[in-house]
C-alpha cells in the first residue's frame, strides 16, 4: 500500500498528499510526518500527545511563548468588530496605532513604517523604497544593490537576488534581478572557531564594500542590504566593528544602509532590535515574525525620516507618492495582535529578560564544545549555531538526523546543512536552557 494510501487510512493523521510542503523534503516528510496539534507556553503538543519544547519559537518568531491569551483576545474581539478594511485610500485606527508602536521601538529617526505581510515582502519592499528615493533626489541612475554572500533576505525575486545561498537562487538564477553584486560573508571557521558572541577577527572584510564601490561606481548604486546577524545561514555573528564601517562607507558614498531584522527584532538579541544592540542605524529596517508573535501574517519596513520625506515630498500635490502596498497591509487582525504583543513585550520586560539569560545561554551551548560531531559554536543573545561534521559525501545529513533524535526526545530544533540552530521564546527559563543542550549533547552521542 501507499504512503499515500497509509495516510488516508490512519485517523490520526490527516490526508497528507494535497499539501506541497515550503522548504521541506517533502517524499522524506510524508514517509515519516512529525505533526503538532497545540501550542502553549514554551511547549508544543505532538500529534502522539507528547510535549516538545520548542527550542526555535516556531521559526523565530513566537518570542512572548505559544498561546497568550492577551493576543487570543485582541484578534478575536478585532473579528468580530471589523474583519477587513482596506489601507488603499482608506485608513482603520489600529493600522495607525500599530505603526506609533512599532516607531517607538526603532532607532532613532526610523519612524515611518510601512506595512508587508511577512519577511520576504518587507525585503522586497525596502528595496523598491530604496530607487524610489533615489529617484526622488534625482539620482534615478542609482539602480545596483549589494548583498552578501551566505545572506537569506526571504523568497520574493528581489530577495533572492541580493541574497546569498546558492541553493535558494539556482533554480531561478536566469531571473534575477540585474546590477546586484555581493560582499564576502564574514565566517573564517580557522580564525573564529568556538568565538563568544562577537568575533574579534573580521571587521577588515567590509572594507571590500570599497572595492565594490568603485566597480559599479558609487553614483550607480541604491542600496546595501545584510542581516545584522545572520540566521538561515547557520547563525553568523558579525565581527566586532564589521557593521560600524558598512555603516561609515554607505554615508560616505550616499548608499542607504538596509538592516534586514526579521529574526532579530523584537528582543532576539536582548534589545528591541539589533540595530540598537550593535548601535549602528541603517536607513530602512527589515522585520516580521515576532512583530505580532507570529500569530497573523505581518511584516513591516521602518524608514528613516529622511527617505519617506524625499519620497513623499518629490511627488505633486495629491498624487500617490509610493506606488506599491499590499491588500493586507496592515490587515486589522494583524494590526490588534502587534499592538497587544508590543504592549506584551513591554509589560513582562521580555527584551530584559532575554538580555539577562544571555550569559547563561552561552554557557549551556559552549559546554557542547566537546561533544561528538561539534565542529564549531557560534552564538549571541538568545541564538545560538551548533555546526557539526558532514559526513564525506553526504552534507546535512548527520544535522537532519540530529533534528530528528531531538524532536523524538521532546526537543524542536531547527537545522541547516549540517547546522543546528536555537532561538527560543524569550520566556525560557534556565532549567529549560539546560534542557535543550543536555538534550542536544545525548542526541549527539547516538548519532552515527
Amino acid at each position: 500500500m501507499s504512503n499515500e494510501s497509509n495516510n488516508q487510512s490512519n485517523s490520526s493523521t490527516p490526508d497528507l498528499s494535497n499539501f506541497w510542503m515550503p522548504f521541506t523534503a517533502n517524499r522524506q516528510y510524508k514517509a515519516a510526518p512529525r505533526l503538532f496539534k497545540a501550542a502553549k507556553g514554551m511547549y508544543y503538543t505532538s500529534s502522539d500527545d507528547r510535549q516538545v519544547l520548542d527550542a526555535t519559537a516556531g521559526l523565530w518568531c513566537v518570542n512572548a511563548g505559544h498561546g497568550r491569551t492577551e493576543i487570543v483576545e485582541a484578534v478575536s474581539k478585532q473579528l468580530a468588530t471589523m474583519d477587513f478594511a482596506p489601507t488603499f485610500q482608506m485608513g482603520h485606527p489600529l493600522a495607525f496605532e500599530a505603526a506609533s508602536k512599532v516607531a517607538e521601538l526603532m532607532p532613532t529617526g526610523l519612524d515611518r513604517i510601512f506595512f508587508t505581510n511577512s519577511g520576504s515582502e518587507s525585503v522586497d519592499t525596502a528595496l523598491k523604497i530604496a530607487l524610489a528615493y533615489h529617484r526622488a533626489r534625482g539620482e534615478g541612475q542609482r539602480t545596483h544593490f549589494i548583498g552578501r554572500e551566505r545572506g537569506y533576505h526571504g523568497v520574493g525575486f528581489g530577495g533572492i537576488s541580493v541574497g546569498g545561498i546558492g541553493g535558494n537562487r539556482k533554480t531561478f538564477s536566469g531571473n534575477l534581478l540585474p546590477h546586484v553584486d555581493h560582499l564576502p560573508h564574514t565566517y573564517n571557521h580557522a580564525e573564529t572557531a568556538f568565538t563568544r558572541g562577537q568575533p574579534n577577527w573580521g571587521a577588515h572584510l567590509a572594507d571590500d564594500l570599497e572595492r565594490i564601490v568603485a566597480l559599479h561606481d558609487p553614483s550607480t548604486i541604491a542600496a546595501v542590504i545584510v542581516e545584522p546577524l545572520a540566521g538561515s545561514t547557520g547563525v553568523l555573528v558579525p565581527p566586532k566593528g564589521y557593521l560600524q564601517k558598512l555603516r561609515e562607507i554607505c554615508t560616505k558614498h550616499g548608499i542607504l544602509l538596509v538592516f534586514d531584522e526579521v529574526i532579530t527584532g523584537f528582543g532576539r538579541l536582548g534589545k528591541a532590535t539589533a540595530s540598537e544592540y550593535f548601535g549602528v542605524t541603517p536607513d530602512l529596517l527589515t522585520m516580521a515574525k515576532a512583530i505580532n508573535n507570529a500569530s497573523v501574517p505581518m511584516g513591516a519596513v521602518a524608514a528613516g525620516r529622511h527617505v519617506h520625506d524625499a519620497v513623499v515630498n518629490a511627488a505633486p500635490e495629491n498624487a500617490i507618492e509610493f506606488f506599491h502596498g499590499y491588500t493586507y497591509s496592515a490587515h486589522p487582525a494583524a494590526a490588534a495582535a502587534a499592538i497587544a504583543t508590543l504592549d506584551l513585550y513591554k509589560r513582562d520586560n521580555l527584551f530584559e529578560r532575554a538580555n539577562g539569560l544571555a550569559a547563561t545561554f552561552e554557557n549551556a551551548v559552549h559546554e557542547l564544545r566537546t561533544s561528538h560531531h561539534v565542529k564549531d559554536i557560534r552564538n549571541l543573545g538568545l541564538v545560538a549555531g551548533i555546526e557539526l561534521e558532514s559526513r564525506p559525501g553526504a552534507p546535512g545529513a548527520r544535522a537532519y538526523e540530529a533534528f530528528v533524535k531531538c524532536f523524538e526526545r521532546g526537543l524542536l530544533v531547527r537545522y541547516t546543512g549540517d547546522i543546528l540552530a536555537f532561538s527560543p521564546p524569550l520566556i525560557i527559563d534556565e532549567a529549560q536552557i539546560d534542557q535543550i543542550f543536555s538534550t542536544v549533547r545525548d542526541v549527539l552521542k547516538d548519532v552515527a
